[in-house]
This record gives C-alpha cells, sequence and structure tokens, in this order.
C-alpha cells in the first residue's frame, strides 16, 4: 500500500485571471466615465468663450461688446471721478497770481517811464537823456559830460540836482537798480584808472553813493564798470565817442530780478507765460 503524501498540494486555480480583468474592467469604466464627464460641454459657458475670443480679435466697440455678454445678474458697478469744479491746484493759484502781479508791475514801470520822461524832458530835447522801457525792466541813459569832467569819477555840483529828482522817483519803487558806467575806447593810464574799467566802475560807484545820500537803499542798488566794451555808436568819430560815454540806470522787473528787495512779492519768471 502507498503511504499518502503529508502535505498533498493543492489543484491549480485556472480561473484567478478574473479577479484582475474584473479590476481593469472597472478602471476602464471610470475612466470613461471622466472622460464623458469632461466632454459634456455647457453651451452657454461655450458660448460666452467664443464672443468673447471674438472681441479680444474685433474691433467693435470693448464697452457694448461687454454688456451683451452678461446675460444675468446685476450690471457692473462703473467708478464714476469725483468732478472738482470749483477746486484749483496750488499750482494754478500760485501761477495765476504771480500773472496778476506782474503785469501790475509792467504797468507800474511804464507810469514810472512817463514820470522820467515828464522831469527830465528839457535834457531829453537835448538828447543828454534816454529812456527806453521793456515789460520786464527800464533803462535810463545819461551822458557822462552831465555827470562828470572828462577823466573823472567825482560827480560835478551840476549832476547832484538832477540825481536828486531821479532819487525821488525811484523812491516810489521797490525794483533792483543797476548802475552801469560805460566809456569810450580812449585808453586811460592814470595812478587813479589804471584803464577804462577802472573809470567806468567809479562813475558808477559815485552815482550810487549819492543815490544812498538821496534816501535809495543800498541793498537795491549795484555799482557795474563795463569800460568801453558795449559801445551803443562808432568810436572812431567824435560824436559816437560822446555817445559811448554814459552812465545807464536799469530798473530792473521783479520777477526776473535775482536779489528781489521786496519780500512780499513772490518771485517767479513766467515771461513765457505771459
Amino acid at each position: 500500500m502507498r503511504r499518502r503524501n503529508k502535505h498533498e498540494e493543492e489543484p491549480e486555480n485556472h480561473e484567478r485571471w478574473l479577479v484582475s480583468y474584473a479590476d481593469f474592467v472597472t478602471l476602464l469604466f471610470g475612466f470613461f466615465v471622466v472622460m464623458y464627464s469632461i466632454s459634456s460641454v455647457n453651451e452657454g459657458k461655450y458660448r460666452i468663450l467664443s464672443d468673447a475670443l471674438d472681441e479680444a480679435f474685433s474691433t467693435h466697440d470693448v464697452a457694448e461688446k461687454s454688456e451683451q455678454l452678461i446675460e444675468t445678474g446685476q450690471r457692473p458697478t462703473t467708478i464714476q471721478p469725483i468732478q472738482l469744479d470749483h477746486l484749483m491746484t496750488e499750482q494754478k493759484e500760485r501761477e495765476e497770481q504771480l500773472s496778476v502781479e506782474i503785469k501790475e508791475e509792467r504797468r507800474r514801470l511804464k507810469q514810472i517811464s512817463e514820470q522820467f520822461e515828464e522831469v527830465l524832458e528839457p535834457y531829453i530835447d537835448q538828447n543828454l537823456v534816454e529812456v527806453k522801457r521793456d515789460d520786464f525792466w527800464l533803462e535810463l541813459e545819461m551822458k557822462s559830460g552831465m555827470l562828470f569832467n572828462s577823466g573823472e569819477a567825482e560827480l560835478s555840483k551840476s549832476a547832484k540836482p538832477l540825481l536828486k529828482k531821479i532819487a525821488e522817483i525811484l523812491r516810489q519803487t521797490h525794483n533792483v537798480l543797476h548802475v552801469e558806467g560805460h566809456t569810450d575806447n580812449i585808453p586811460i593810464d592814470t595812478v587813479e584808472f589804471p584803464s577804462n574799467w577802472d573809470l567806468s566802475s567809479a562813475r558808477a560807484s559815485s552815482v550810487v553813493k549819492e543815490f544812498v545820500n538821496d534816501g535809495i537803499k543800498s541793498t537795491r542798488m549795484a555799482a557795474v564798470g563795463y569800460g568801453e566794451f558795449h559801445p551803443v555808436a562808432d568810436n572812431r568819430s567824435k560824436q559816437g565817442r560822446f555817445k559811448n560815454r554814459r552812465v545807464v540806470l536799469v530798473l530792473i522787473s521783479q520777477s526776473i530780478a535775482r536779489y528781489k528787495t521786496n519780500k512780499n512779492v513772490p518771485v517767479d519768471s513766467l515771461v513765457n507765460q505771459l
């Protein structure tokens, strides 16, 4: 009698593949369900997307198309800017104020020019004095012969009454005053005045000092010597040299003066805006 094996081998199961197959079919079913779900198109959303793409590549009015895309719900709120009809910026107010003050200063310069012409009329008729005016400066030109002796920088006795009349008008203003000395081209070489620059500067300083004595503030004035380098006539003739020997008073507008004498007047140059 054959002895029975203690551990008898179990028969092989040939249907185990069904388990794997079932798992695979289940996964495949889930895959197709997902694919179907994402392939289901929302017609409304598709239309909105399609219209939006058409709008992005079209030239129609954007605002009009945007309103057509919104089919339901509340229309979007448009933020309107706050209107400040009665308010002005600080810079604009300042510019307007300066414009008013500069125009007023022009009027005053014109008035002073007319006063000079009236007071100095006898000298103007003799071509000894000339008054010139611009929108931003006033120029009073005096021939040196009526103020100084030849080659000297000390004022003559007849010059002081004339300068006193001019000072009476200048005291009505606050503008910066430049006193300019000019000579002809004939060289001067003395111990006191080695050059025409020295002579012209000394003459301008003498006029400034006389104005200070007549009550004009020294902080308003400057003395400038130009020598023979800014002629107004031909130095080759006697008449031309006479014209070139001169002292010029330049009353400068507050809007362009480097140093301002009236601190209450705001100063900015608005020449190009007026």
